[in-house]
C-alpha cells in the first residue's frame, strides 16, 4: 500500500505522462486543462462562464447587435489566471466549444491585432 504523498506524486507523474500522450492537435483544450493544472471546480467554473457568454450572444445577435466585444472583455476579466486568452480561445474553438461564439472571440481578436 503507498502512503498517501507517493500516490499523489504516482497520480502526478502519470498525468504528467499522459497529457505528453494526448495528442495537442485533436484535443488541444484538454491537454491545456491538464497541463495548466486546472482543478475540477475551475473547468466547471470555465464552461459555466462559456455557457452564459454563449447565451449572451444569442441575446445580442437577436436585438441587431454587430459589436461583441464586451463578450470578449467578460471571458477575459472571468478567464482563470492559469490560462492565456488567445490559446484558450483557440484551443476551444479546435476542440469544437462552442464554435459560433470562438469564432466571435477569434474575430475581435483578429482586428485588434491588425
Amino acid at each position: 500500500m503507498l502512503e498517501g504523498g507517493l500516490v499523489l506524486n504516482t497520480v502526478s507523474f502519470h498525468l504528467h505522462l499522459l497529457s505528453k500522450a494526448i495528442n495537442a492537435d485533436k484535443f488541444p483544450f484538454t491537454k491545456m486543462v491538464i497541463d495548466k493544472e486546472l482543478t475540477e471546480k475551475e473547468y466547471n467554473a470555465l464552461f459555466q462562464l462559456l455557457r452564459r457568454l454563449d447565451e449572451d450572444l444569442k441575446i445580442q445577435k437577436s436585438e441587431g447587435l454587430l459589436d461583441f466585444t464586451s463578450l470578449l472583455i467578460h471571458f477575459a476579466g472571468m478567464l482563470n489566471w492559469k490560462l492565456s486568452l488567445h490559446e484558450t480561445i483557440y484551443a476551444l474553438k479546435d476542440e469544437g466549444h462552442y464554435p459560433e461564439l470562438m469564432a466571435a472571440l477569434m474575430r475581435i481578436l483578429r482586428t485588434i491585432h491588425d
